[in-house]
């Protein structure tokens, strides 16, 4: 009998299927590692090589793409960056994180809230909730993001196995124990030696984690620079800028890194405040913030962009009846026609933000929003100006634009565009820049929140849940259907489309069982205890390399047998292949939350393991010593 384009000989125990196997298994991880190739070509590439030798059948090639945990990856990136976009993450920041903690302590407040969520919602939920608030933090502390969102993702694993729920693996473990006993784990028999692991493990990723995790940046269009820029923030009625004095509001805004150079009221502007002066509703602040800390000042206080305010209001800034303005309406009067058109159809459309750098040559040197009447003509906003050199005197709407000033403008991508071209602007790479909005990041975490207690409480499989999230954020507006798909790290999506069907066939095959009877046959020797190491041990490689929940279903059995060999308490052994299932720390591919951070990290195939091997082995240290006093063999 033939298997693909081998047949079995040698070891009747032992198929060429097997063999091959675990050889293309071996490549894939050497080639990982090396690094030449991308994750999601070699992950490709060991597909078609098992379809080639008869392992995987072609027609079920793809079907890893059709994976709940493909889906469910996907959909919580996507819900990741509505919380982002809508300025829900800045406000959780500072209730998780205080503002003016260092990497230390914010780094325990996230590992240590992401553990404990862990414990009672699926982890990859808890992961989804914070890794937005890592990013920011990591922004704010000017760290790589990496060095956040790895000891994250580790501290958010190892909190799922402290209860029955906390990840799929206790699960299957309980029930391999109700088939074999009569009796499932009860929801807290999983607590001691898990808070013990995970208590250690936390600590450890916590004081280390920062040190061993290579430091990668992405590169993308946030590095360049614009300088500060000058804005007008309104306090909303019940904001929390109402009714503060000046120097209280200056105190709050400078850990932002913005200030306030000036405060409209009545339409009179004061150049100097009193820093005693009370702020009341409806005045408007003047700021000067750099681009990144802009969302972070206006969050703080519940402030809201001027022009923004108007623009919900139905309001107009400017009149359209400058000079400069009459001078082009005779040459442009059809332009102008088509203009108003898309500006009255501006609101129904997706709005967006973007930079734009006037050139010496433009016709909007010298002239004013005012003069433009931008929004009644182009249905856009002028949001913010950055300039070189000294505040502006006057209100934003008077500022004469200069050559290389960066306007920040709201509106239709399209119109942006379109005005761009027309007035001779540089528009800047596209750049992230999140304006609060309390209804849209009421709504987004809003949306989270349900999708997370769907899973959670076992109402949606978790990718129906954050699928259904998705959908939601779509309707809703608290994401742009065009950055939907451009939310989704797509060669993540097909590293596990594509590994899928191998780990499959790691188990249909028997090569995972064949490889783990082995260790635990040549290296156990006989000793109960060392094989009990040796099941928790195996249990963690196979986690790093096929699916958590598999690798349990497949230990399991393994687990009974070498208890049942020793005369040995079934229990024990059965909690070995619990923490080793839910620690997963050296690939990418091991856990869901370990893929989640691959792209947002910078990270390479090979970075984990310089963190995830010390931490396995204290795993293991720790987890031994303390399964034999909790369940005594």
């Amino acid at each position: 009998m033939r298997t693909g384009l081998f047949a079995t000989y040698g070891n009747p125990g032992v198929t060429n299927a097997q063999l091959l196997l675990l050889l293309i298994l071996g490549v894939t991880v050497a080639m990982f590692l090396w690094g030449r190739w991308r994750h999601d070509m070699v992950a490709m590439a060991a597909l078609l090589a098992c379809v080639l030798g008869g392992l995987v059948a072609p027609g079920a090639a793809f079907a890893g793409f059709a994976h709940p945990a493909v889906v469910t990856v996907a959909s919580v990136l996507v819900l990741s960056r509505a919380l982002q976009a809508s300025g829900a993450v800045d406000a959780l920041t500072r209730h998780v994180v205080p503002a003016s903690a260092g990497l230390l302590p914010s780094l325990a407040a996230l590992v240590a809230l992401g553990a404990a969520l862990s414990g009672f919602m699926n982890n990859v939920g808890a992961m989804a909730l914070l890794m937005p608030v890592a990013l920011q933090v990591a922004a704010r502390l000017e760290v790589p993001p990496g060095r956040l969102l790895m000891p994250l993702a580790f501290g958010t694993i190892l909190g799922g196995m402290t209860t029955m729920i906390g990840t799929p693996p206790n699960l299957i473990v309980a029930g391999f124990r109700a088939e074999t006993s009569g009796s499932s784990f009860a929801m807290f028999d999983f607590t001691p030696v898990g808070v013990a692991v995970a208590l250690a493990g936390g600590i450890f990723i916590v004081l280390l984690g920062p040190r061993l995790v290579p430091a990668r940046q992405r590169q993308d269009a946030s590095a360049f620079e614009t300088g500060a820029y000058l804005t007008e923030a309104r306090v909303p009625v019940g904001s929390g800028a109402e009714g503060m004095a000046l120097r209280e509001i200056e105190s709050a805004l400078d850990e932002a890194g913005a200030q306030v150079v000036g405060l409209v009221r009545n339409e009179v502007r004061m150049v100097a405040p009193q820093a005693g002066r009370r702020v009341m509703a409806d005045d408007i602040l003047v700021l000067e913030a750099e681009v990144d800390a802009l969302t972070d000042a206006l969050s703080r206080l519940g402030l809201v962009l001027e022009e923004s305010a108007q623009a919900n209001a139905g309001g107009e800034t400017g009149n359209g009846n400058a000079a400069g303005a009459r001078e082009d309406e005779a040459a442009a009067d059809a332009a102008d026609s088509a203009r108003e058109r898309r500006a009255a159809r501006a609101e129904f459309e997706e709005i967006g933000l973007r930079e734009l750098v006037v050139r010496p040559e433009s016709p909007l040197a010298g002239r004013t929003a005012r003069d433009l009447a931008l929004r009644t003509r182009y249905g856009l906003n002028l949001l913010a100006v950055s300039r070189e050199g000294s505040s502006a005197r006057v209100r934003l709407r008077s500022l004469r634009l200069m050559p290389g000033d960066v306007l920040l403008m709201q509106g239709a991508p399209e119109v942006v565009s379109e005005f761009a071209a027309d007035f001779g602007c540089v528009p800047l790479a596209a750049r992230e820049l999140r304006i609060p909005d309390r209804r849209r990041a009421g709504l987004a975490a809003g949306i989270m929140g349900a999708a997370v207690a769907g899973a959670a409480f076992g109402l949606l499989p978790a990718a129906i849940a954050f699928a259904l999230g998705v959908l939601a954020s779509m309707v809703f507006g608290t994401i742009a259907k065009r950055e939907v798909y451009a939310a989704v790290d797509w060669p993540v999506v097909v590293l596990l489309g594509a590994l899928m069907p191998v780990a499959d066939a790691m188990e249909t095959s028997g090569a995972a069982e064949l490889l783990a009877g082995l260790l635990i046959t040549h290296v156990a020797g006989g000793h109960m205890v060392v094989a009990l190491g040796v099941v928790l041990v195996v249990t963690m490689m196979l986690s790093d390399v096929m699916n958590n929940v598999a690798t349990a279903a497949v230990m399991c059995p393994i687990a009974l047998g070498t208890a049942a060999a020793f005369g040995a308490n079934p229990d024990t052994y059965l909690m070995a292949v619990a923490i080793g299932a839910s620690c997963a720390f050296l690939t990418p591919i091991g856990h869901q939350n370990n893929t989640l951070i691959l792209g947002p990290g910078g990270f390479h195939f090979g970075d984990y393991w310089r963190l995830g091997l010390p931490l396995e082995a204290l795993v293991v240290a720790i987890a031994v010593p303390a399964l034999l006093f909790v369940w005594p063999l």
